[in-house]
């Protein structure tokens, strides 16, 4: 009798424990990139879930489905999670994946201070949203913050934040930005020192000049906020009385220091989504980016002037005539170089043979939405008119707009074009166009009408509203658009498990693109490249499949 033997570990491959080990312990770029990434993608479901509530709320006047206390609470977890949970890692995890791939290099500068960056944006999360778990029986009706998640004092000191709300909310945004400054330190440093030989500071991608610029602004705009909020965490366990008007503090300085990182902040968001946009619209439109220098001056550029306009958050607070003036100025300036990258993109694509793939789709979107939120927040900078929409859901709409018009649909966009190059598998362009259209429509239903319920009065951050203003037909329009928008998230999710579980093989380069990452294998092996590459252009890829075009080089 022939005897039985149970195949070699290695023949049957690792087991589930040997795995969750090994993404656990990696210091793998693309693997942490992908932790990153899907790790945002969780906390952007709960701030879904959370704003779909609130609408709900909304959807009537005098509606009693939540009650007061726990819409504060909805509304301060669903805008730190979107900034602080959703978009900053979301971004850097692009970064992390991507940048060593595009230049050339075998990993990021500091593989452990990376590991170390994503562990701590993981349990910041988990410390805010254990928040809820100090609950009081009922769900969302626990300890979780009120204040917003701009938390303005003294909305935030014991007087009126009574319990540890406030403390979790400082603490998790203490760990996870410690994580987010290691990270941007890392990604700095990889792209002064480990460009591959060939690849000078005017070769790189644009997508890596956006997030060297990226990473310098967080640097230099998050240190602020985590002083800030230290001295309230002093505030209200040592009684130091920093922003204690009472006893002679000053509750302006915490907005001061809080919008210090808060404009920033906004390009910290932006502008990895413009690179998104500049890496993705030149490969759809088979022509090189519309110029490469002006394009990069202009990124510099907003990353100065970023830094001085974070007061025309706080015309409404009594600022003098001279200083109004200033920032209302920084604020119609830094519209200049924004402007310079929506004309480079426009002009790309003029005269190009444009593919409307859904990366593409997601583009034009983007553009379209984003001028819109620019010229809003032109408004919003004249001053006379800020004081009369300031707080009102005029605000709201412009900002979704500029960060959920722009961002989200700039990681939609990224999300298509580099499944592929992460996976090894295609989406479906089928249900990308389903949930680019339920996007689209159920984005613009949510907001735009926001514009005018914003202009009729409607102050934000209220729980219900009387019946008779005319607000009713605006809200219920933009509760209706949430629905839409969920309904497009259901759609990616499919598309990404099916993707996942029986998806086209992409082959590694699916897109005939020309950046480095496109020229190992999909996904990539461990080590990136077996040679690291040599370049001559900005576009090496393309001038070693297509020599003969003459539009493949750009020196």
């Amino acid at each position: 009798m022939a005897s039985l033997e149970l195949p070699a570990r290695s023949s049957i491959g690792p087991s589930l424990g040997e795995r969750l080990h090994g993404w656990t312990t990696t210091v793998d770029h693309k693997r942490l990139g992908l932790l990153y990434i899907g790790t945002a993608l969780v906390f952007f479901l709960l701030a879904g879930l959370e704003s779909t509530a609130m609408r709900a709320q909304l959807v009537r006047p005098e509606s009693k489905l939540l009650s007061p206390e726990v819409y504060d609470r909805l509304f301060t977890m669903h805008g730190t999670t979107m900034i602080f949970l959703f978009g900053m890692p979301m971004l850097f995890g692009f970064g992390n994946y991507l940048v060593p791939l595009m230049i050339g290099a075998r990993d990021l500068a500091f593989p452990r201070l990376n590991a170390l960056g994503y562990w701590l944006f993981l349990f910041g999360g988990m410390i805010l949203y254990f928040s809820y778990l100090g609950g009081e029986g009922v769900v969302g009706a626990g300890t979780a913050p009120s204040a917003g998640w701009f938390a303005y004092a003294p909305l935030t000191g014991h007087a009126f934040s009574r319990g540890h709300s406030i403390d979790y909310w400082i603490l998790g945004l203490l760990v996870s930005g410690f994580g987010t400054l290691a990270t941007a330190v890392n990604l700095a440093t990889t792209l002064l020192t480990e460009r591959c030989r060939g690849m000078s500071l005017r070769r790189m991608p644009i997508f890596a000049w956006m997030i060297l610029v990226t990473s310098f602004l967080a640097i230099f705009a998050l240190p602020p906020l985590t002083a800030a909020q230290i001295m309230l965490l002093f505030d209200r366990t040592l009684s130091a009385h920093f922003f204690d008007v009472l006893q002679g503090g000053s509750a302006l300085l915490w907005q001061h220091l809080f919008w210090f990182f808060g404009h920033p902040e906004v390009y910290i968001l932006v502008l990895p989504a413009f690179g998104f946009i500049s890496e993705i619209v030149p490969v759809f439109s088979r022509k090189v980016i519309f110029g490469y220098s002006l394009m990069v001056a202009a990124t510099v550029a907003i990353g100065f002037i970023s830094f001085g306009v974070w007061a025309h958050h706080m015309f409404a607070v009594g600022l003098s005539a001279p200083l109004n003036a200033v920032f209302s100025g920084a604020s119609f300036l830094i519209a200049v170089p924004t402007g310079i990258k929506v004309f480079n993109w426009l002009a790309t694509m003029t005269g190009g043979r444009i593919r409307f793939a859904t990366p593409m789709l997601f583009c034009i979107a983007f553009v379209a939405q984003f001028v819109f939120g620019g010229l809003t927040g032109v408004m919003l900078a004249t001053v006379p008119f800020d004081w009369q929409v300031t707080d009102s859901y005029f605000v709201v709409a412009h900002f979704h707009y500029v960060l959920g018009g722009g961002t989200l649909f700039a990681v939609m966009a990224a999300l298509y074009y580099w499944f592929p190059k992460m996976t090894g598998r295609m989406l479906s362009e089928r249900l990308g166009r389903w949930h680019f259209w339920l996007f689209v429509v159920g984005f613009n239903l949510t907001f735009l009408p926001m514009h005018v319920s914003g202009l009729l009065g409607m102050p934000r951050r209220i729980y219900t509203y009387p019946a008779g203003l005319g607000w009713e037909p605006w809200n219920l329009a933009a509760s209706a658009g949430v629905l839409l928008q969920a309904a497009g998230v259901v759609v990616l999710l499919v598309n990404i498990a099916r993707a996942l579980r029986s998806g086209e093989e992409a082959g590694p380069d699916p897109w005939d693109a020309w950046t480095l990452e496109w020229s190992t294998s999909s996904p990539p092996p461990p080590y990136n490249f077996a040679v690291r590459p040599e370049v001559s252009s900005r576009r090496p890829l393309w001038d070693r499949k297509h020599p003969e075009d003459p539009d493949g080089r750009h020196e």
